[in-house]
């Protein structure tokens, strides 16, 4: 599944400006998908994105950078998505698998110490103080799950995608309380929802 620049700004939290910043050389994401002409995330990138969000809201971007080159050092080259980073003060911690153990990365590089696992999954603050989603529910009847559509938000317990919803009632010929009788899954609430998460897709999609 691809995913645009507008919709991997608003589930990771990174703004568009920071998108095309943390892809231009030198990189510090590239789109698995495609770069150009058009940005094209993959879900694992959109992950790793919001990890970086996360991590920026305490921390100046060359503290990620210099974290990414340790891993690197460690010979550790997969995706970014595929490993847990969290920060805490002023250093960002290699987690291992069990949570129970973590590698400082920045500031002591190689010093292993023991510390609590924070969820990049939640939402949180930006470093512009703005809320980012919860990227497993950006909204009350939407979710994100990797299995299900590849990842692309869906109305809740369904397969249909958000914005199929969102463009069914475009034009207002579909109310939100008729949009069941197309989708029997879909209630009137989770309609009006995929039409408020699609506005913030389509916002991002304008700079605004």
């Amino acid at each position: 599944m691809a995913f645009p620049s507008e919709l991997a700004s608003v589930l990771s939290g990174a703004s568009m400006s920071q998108l095309i910043h943390w892809r231009a050389t030198p990189a510090l994401l590239v789109p698995e998908v495609a770069s150009r002409p058009r940005a094209l995330y993959s879900f694992r990138d959109i992950v790793a994105l919001r990890t970086f969000v996360r991590l920026r809201s305490e921390l100046p971007l060359q503290r990620i950078r210099t974290a990414l080159s340790t891993l690197q050092n460690y010979d550790l080259t997969d995706h970014p998505s595929s490993y847990k980073l969290i920060t805490e003060r002023k250093t960002i911690f290699l987690v291992d698998e069990d949570g129970s153990d973590a590698v400082d990365l920045v500031e002591r590089r190689g010093q292993t110490l023991l510390l609590s696992m924070a969820h990049v999954f939640a939402p949180f603050t930006n470093m512009q103080g703005q809320d980012v989603v919860d990227f497993r529910q950006p909204r009350a009847n939407i979710e994100v799950r990797e299995r299900r559509m590849g990842g692309w938000p869906t109305i809740a317990g369904t397969r249909v995608r958000y914005d199929t919803v969102a463009l069914l009632l475009e034009d207002g010929s579909v109310s939100a309380e008729d949009a069941h009788f197309f989708y029997p899954q879909v209630t009137r609430q989770a309609a009006l929802d995929a039409v408020d998460f699609d506005s913030s897709v389509r916002d991002r999609r304008l700079g605004r």
